[in-house]
């Protein structure tokens, strides 16, 4: 989906390769940053999590901070490998059941 004047779909890959209580609030704190600074335009944003090799509970909860903190209006969706530690984590920890994960990106953007 290609932005425009009145909508924009984002994506932000935390680059980073475990999500774990060491680093969850500063990834936490620039997402909502991400997020914010596009207020008003941000549809759908997009959180790419196929880089991310380890993950516990921190992530999961980094999934739902991100998803309440966000702008009203704007809509969370996961990108996980289904092979991978994150998509089991989100399974595991029930967020599936409130945030659509999905396999690909074009898949969260569709």
């Amino acid at each position: 989906m290609p932005p425009s004047s009145d909508s924009l779909s984002a994506r932000c890959t935390t680059g980073a390769c475990q999500i774990d209580l060491s680093n969850a609030p500063a990834l936490r704190a620039g997402v909502l940053a991400f997020a914010a600074a596009r207020a008003g335009r941000l549809d759908v944003l997009v959180l790419d999590l196929t880089r991310t090799r380890f993950m516990d509970s921190q992530g999961a909860r980094l999934v739902e901070d991100v998803r309440h903190g966000l702008p009203p209006g704007v809509l969370l969706r996961v990108v996980a490998r289904p092979d991978g530690v994150p998509y089991r984590v989100l399974e595991v920890t029930g967020v599936r059941r409130d945030v659509p994960v999905h396999d690909d990106l074009s898949g969260a953007l569709a």
